[in-house]
């Protein structure tokens, strides 16, 4: 097994070269650069904008900036901003646990919903349990989460003069103060994460609670609960963790918006910042993470699986 998982490492690692390959080319192609967001496209400032790119190494040839920024990577340095001249490694160190923090709480969300309701509306089939949990599922992928987001700040401040607070404070230094900003944006996240989880786990059990192994536990008069989840749920969760491990690019991506929306300081909004100012080394390295986190959590989900299910092996 363990053969297994390294080979899946290194076949993960052609996928980030490409990666970085697509996210460095596409950025060059973008109209502006990080120089006129600097200095504004005034043309008194030409000679000032070609020294400035000079300085910055935007003038070499595209294929000598990805070769630079390549070994940079190779010694574990992810670059300077372009834009403010800081070291994208410190600016990560404080916005990461931000991000990690607001989509591990998502996801806490979205499976205390999904899975349990889930169950329920496969075990309780064409009752009205089952109709609004699916109707509910529905809702959840239909609704953006964006336009969600805004509502939530907007309706009850129009009628209860309230709004999330939007001054984010360090979960160290104030841990209540923290997730009473974090909380709302996480539910919204874990809301339009949910909604897919809820719907494969009830088609799952639906499946599975139609096998003779199933019924055969049903006929030795074991309760409901064990049959439920020693029996069904077990042998059901496979493609279920399938799903979950595909929500993480959409926890991500949510991130991004939610967090320019609730004024949350974390890799998201650093993200957009940098897009919207044409700061291609913080764009390079925060696309660049999230690939790195994506191909980890798709070798986690591997990893499960023959936890699971001892039926599955890896050789």
């Amino acid at each position: 097994m363990g053969a297994y998982f390294l080979r899946r490492a290194l076949l993960g690692v052609p996928t980030l070269i490409g990666v970085t390959i697509l996210a460095f080319a596409l950025l060059r192609l973008m109209p502006g650069d990080v120089v006129a967001a600097i200095l504004g496209e005034n043309t008194a400032y030409a000679k000032d904008a070609d020294q400035l790119r000079e300085k910055l190494g935007l003038n070499d040839p595209v294929p000598l900036q990805y070769g630079k920024w390549m070994a940079k990577l190779a010694h574990g340095d992810l670059g300077t901003s372009l834009r403010t001249g800081r070291s994208i490694t410190s600016e990560v160190r404080v916005r990461l646990p931000v991000t990690v923090e607001l989509g591990m709480l998502a996801m806490f969300f979205s499976m205390l919903v999904a899975l349990p309701v889930g169950v329920i509306s496969a075990v309780r089939q064409d009752t009205a349990i089952d109709y609004a949990a699916r109707g509910m599922a529905v809702a959840m992928l239909a609704v953006p989460s964006f336009w969600l987001a805004v509502m939530v700040i907007t309706w009850p401040s129009v009628w209860w003069q309230w709004s999330p607070p939007v001054s984010y404070t360090n979960l160290w230094e104030n841990p209540r103060a923290n997730l009473s900003q974090v909380v709302i944006p996480a539910l919204i996240l874990g809301t339009a994460a949910a909604g897919s989880v809820m719907r494969m786990t009830r088609t799952q059990m639906l499946d599975v609670l139609r096998q003779d192994y199933v019924r055969t536990a049903w006929a030795k008069g074991l309760r409901e609960r064990e049959v439920i989840l020693r029996h069904a749920l077990r042998n059901a969760f496979i493609p279920i963790i399938t799903v979950i491990g595909l929500q993480v690019p959409v926890l991500i991506s949510g991130t991004v918006v939610l967090e320019n929306v609730f004024a949350i300081p974390g890799m998201g909004r650093f993200l957009l910042e940098a897009i919207s100012t044409r700061d291609y080394a913080v764009v390079q390295a925060i696309v660049l993470m999230l690939s790195v986190v994506v191909v980890i959590t798709n070798i986690l989900v591997d990893a499960i699986y023959a936890i699971i299910d001892p039926r599955v092996r890896y050789s």
